[in-house]
């Protein structure tokens, strides 16, 4: 069986693991970008290390787990032992509820994730592939990807769709497959609610005092979501030294996405000065920022024309399925996801 993956997200690197444990599938990646992983994504910058979209990986599937200890490996695994606390409107931080789960990552960063399950899969994984086009050749039921260069990927038994919801609905409605089911999809991936975010990475060359690895914004209300240290994660920031991760609201996001980003990276800094209570953190050393327009899913996909695609070849994963924005659910529906197509290969 030949099957191709749109997207090298954490979704695919799960599902691709479990497709070679449970058959002989061909397996072929097609990325836009050149990184794996998708916003579960890492940056160096000279000794620093750094998670600066989804910030770690919780531990409360004990599956997810288990794919962690067995597969991924512990080697280089690290946990953010500090607690989450949080902050209202007004930038007044409190303590959060305790909570005895782990927050991992990877002394290189959450990108291991993906790479290690991508290599034992040993999937083809065609990187700087932007796909295009879709086609179903109803002869045959088999589906083609064209990408931006023109070339034609497949003929492929199964097509699996892991870009966020707007990016698929986007290639369904253009797709060359005369079929009800591409509609009622299309629709479907295209109703489910989006936040963007943008992130500021700040670095300071003196180490921060706090007793917590994050803030969280309750109310939903600052311009600020979230602030983490990632100097709580053992390997990513060098001793004597903090590294900020700033992520912005909503509505702060959509408002400055195209802003210079030194500017905006330095305004993130003056709100990151106020909730922390550090005149200091308003001149970090280095800077570094990054958006993703379609980072958060707000709401599940419609199940029933997931199935019916299904049906005709057309898988769709990722966290817009189950509509949880968390780095554990999307390997969890690339992992069923993979089990069940295993029983069609």
């Amino acid at each position: 069986m030949r099957i191709g993956i749109v997207g090298a997200g954490a979704a695919s690197a799960a599902l691709t693991y479990v497709l070679a444990e449970t058959t002989d599938a061909e397996l072929t990646v097609l990325e836009k970008s050149g990184g794996l992983t998708g916003r579960a994504a890492t940056r160096r910058h000279g000794e620093l290390t750094y998670d600066h979209g989804a910030n770690y990986l919780k531990s409360r599937d004990e599956q997810i787990n288990e794919l962690i200890r067995e597969v991924v490996g512990e080697d280089g695994l690290v946990d953010a032992a500090e607690p989450i606390y949080v902050f209202d409107e007004h930038g007044n931080v409190s303590e959060g509820r305790d909570s005895d789960a782990h927050k991992w990552s990877y002394a290189r960063g959450l990108t291991q994730i993906g790479k290690r399950l991508f290599a034992a899969s040993d999937a083809e994984i065609e990187r700087r592939t932007r796909i295009d086009q879709l086609t179903h050749e109803p002869a045959t039921e088999t589906w083609t990807a064209t990408d931006t260069d023109d070339r034609t990927w497949g003929p492929f038994d199964a097509l699996v769709m892991n870009p966020p919801a707007p990016q698929t609905a986007a290639l369904l409605e253009g797709a060359d497959w005369e079929d009800p089911r591409r509609t009622e999809l299309a629709e479907a991936a295209a109703s489910v609610p989006y936040r963007t975010i943008y992130t500021g990475v700040l670095h300071y060359e003196f180490e921060l005092e706090k007793p917590y690895y994050g803030l969280v914004n309750v109310d939903k209300d600052h311009e600020v979501g979230w602030i983490s240290r990632e100097e709580c994660k053992e390997g990513h920031v060098p001793a004597g030294e903090s590294l900020l991760i700033v992520q912005a609201n909503h509505e702060w996001a959509v408002e400055n996405y195209d802003r210079d980003p030194d500017a905006a990276a330095m305004e993130l800094a003056g709100h990151a000065a106020s909730i922390l209570g550090d005149e200091r953190l308003e001149r970090p050393a280095w800077t570094d920022t990054q958006g993703w327009r379609h980072a958060l899913p707000d709401g599940a996909v419609d199940p029933e024309p997931v199935a019916a695609a299904e049906a005709a070849g057309l898988w769709s994963i990722g966290d817009w399925v189950p509509g949880e924005a968390r780095l554990h659910e999307a390997l969890r529906v690339g992992m069923e996801t993979g089990e069940r197509l295993a029983e069609e290969a």
